[in-house]
C-alpha cells in the first residue's frame, strides 16, 4: 500500500455496529496518587520509602499499564517510568528545567519553530501518562485556549512551515471536536503539506483510538503521520497494535521514538525485541533518543558509550529498518545529531 493512497483512507470501521468504550472513563481510572498504585502492586515498607511522596509533576498512570507491572518491587521496567521516586531530588550538574531551550523557539507560547520548515504547537498540557523523564515537565505551559487562533495566523504568516507538529502534553488529550477546528484551520493553508501527531495515548489508553477520531483523520486534506512513544515491549500488547492498525489502515504512517532509560530498555534483548515486535505490527522504528537532560531525570542517564554499543548490536541482528537511529536534541542545532560516534552496523541498508 502506497503512503497517503487516497483509496486506502475508508477502509476503517467499515461497519460500526457497537459503540466503542469512552476513552474518558478509561482516563478517569489513571492512578494519580501513589498511596492506591503502592496498595495496588503490594509495595511493601522498603519500597514505599523510595517514593516520592509529594511532586509538583504528578503521578500519572493509565490502569491497563498499571496491570502489567510487576508486584511488590521497584525495578519492574514500567513501573520505573512513572513512579515518583526520592531519586528525583538529587540535583545533578548539567541536568536543568529547560534543557532543550525551547523557550527560545518560542514563535508564540505555544508554538515552537526549531527547524527549518517545521513547528510544533504544543496542543496541551494534559497526558495520558506522565513519564518521569519527560523533557517538559518543567515547561510552563500558557492557558489553554481551545481556538489555537494565534497559533494559526502565526503559522498562515509563515509560508516556509510545511509541516506542523501536533505534541504537547498530548494532542489525544483534546476532544475531537476541538482538535477538529484545528485541523480544519490548517487545512485551508496551502503551504502547510503534513501533520504531525505525537502521541503516547495509543500505549496507555488506546480506546482514544476510536470511531469519532479515525473519522476525524480521513477528513484531513494533508498528509499525516503518526508518532507513538514506547520504550518497552511490554507496553505492545493485541490492544494497542488493533488501535494503532486502524491509523494505518487510512494509509497513515506509524513510527516509534523510545527512549534509552536505565533499567527500562538498556539492553540488547530488550531492545531487539521492542524493534522486532513493533516491526512485525508495520511500525517503524524510528528514533532512539539519547535521554534530554532535564532535571529530576538523571537516574536514567545510560552512557553514550552504552548506547551506541546496543545500537551496533541491534545493527549486527536486525534489518536496517528495524534499528532506530540513536539521536540526541542539542539546543539550537539544526535538526536532531547522531549520537557521537554512532556505529553503522553491516545490516543498516
Amino acid at each position: 500500500m502506497s503512503i497517503g493512497a487516497s483509496s486506502s483512507r475508508f477502509v476503517a470501521f467499515p461497519n460500526r455496529t457497537l459503540p466503542l468504550p469512552d476513552w474518558r472513563q478509561k482516563l478517569r481510572l489513571n492512578f494519580t496518587k501513589w498511596e492506591p498504585l503502592a496498595d495496588f502492586l503490594e509495595l511493601g515498607s522498603e519500597e514505599r520509602g523510595q517514593i516520592l511522596q509529594k511532586s509538583s509533576f504528578r503521578l500519572n498512570l493509565p490502569l491497563r499499564l498499571a496491570e502489567k507491572i510487576a508486584k511488590g518491587r521497584l525495578d519492574d521496567p514500567i513501573l520505573r517510568q512513572f513512579l515518583p521516586t526520592l531519586q528525583e531530588e538529587v540535583a545533578v550538574p548539567g541536568f536543568t528545567a529547560d534543557p532543550l531551550q525551547e523557550r527560545e523557539a518560542q514563535l508564540s507560547p505555544r508554538l515552537l519553530k526549531k527547524y527549518a520548515g517545521r513547528a510544533l504547537l504544543v496542543t496541551s498540557s494534559a497526558c495520558a501518562m506522565h513519564c518521569r523523564y519527560c523533557f517538559r515537565r518543567h515547561f510552563d505551559y500558557a492557558p489553554f485556549q481551545a481556538t489555537f487562533e494565534e497559533e494559526l495566523a502565526a503559522i498562515n504568516a509563515d509560508e516556509s512551515l510545511s509541516e506542523i507538529l501536533l505534541s504537547g502534553g498530548d494532542p489525544l488529550s483534546l476532544s475531537d471536536e476541538i482538535l477538529a477546528r484545528l485541523i480544519d484551520g490548517l487545512n485551508k493553508m496551502e503551504h502547510v503539506k503534513r501533520l504531525r501527531f505525537h502521541s503516547r495515548f495509543p500505549i496507555g489508553i488506546p480506546e482514544r483510538i476510536d470511531f469519532s477520531f479515525i473519522e476525524l483523520l480521513k477528513k484531513s486534506r494533508k498528509q499525516i503521520y503518526f508518532v507513538i512513544h514506547c520504550n518497552h515491549p511490554l507496553e505492545l500488547d493485541a490492544e494497542v497494535a488493533a488501535s494503532l492498525s486502524k491509523i494505518r489502515s487510512l494509509g497513515i504512517p506509524v513510527l516509534n521514538q523510545a527512549v534509552l532509560l536505565k533499567g527500562v530498555n538498556d539492553s540488547v534483548e530488550t531492545l531487539k525485541a521492542l524493534s522486532m515486535r513493533l516491526i512485525d505490527e508495520g511500525i517503524l522504528p524510528y528514533y532512539l533518543y539519547q535521554l534530554d537532560p532535564v532535571a529530576g531525570s538523571a537516574h536514567f542517564e545510560v552512557e553514550a558509550s552504552r548506547g551506541k554499543e546496543l545500537v551496533a548490536a541491534l545493527a549486527r541482528e536486525l534489518p536496517g529498518y528495524g534499528v532506530p537511529r540513536y539521536v540526541q536534541e542539542i539546543a539550537g542545532e539544526p535538526s536532531k545529531v547522531a549520537v557521537r560516534g554512532e556505529p553503522m552496523g553491516p545490516n543498516c541498508h
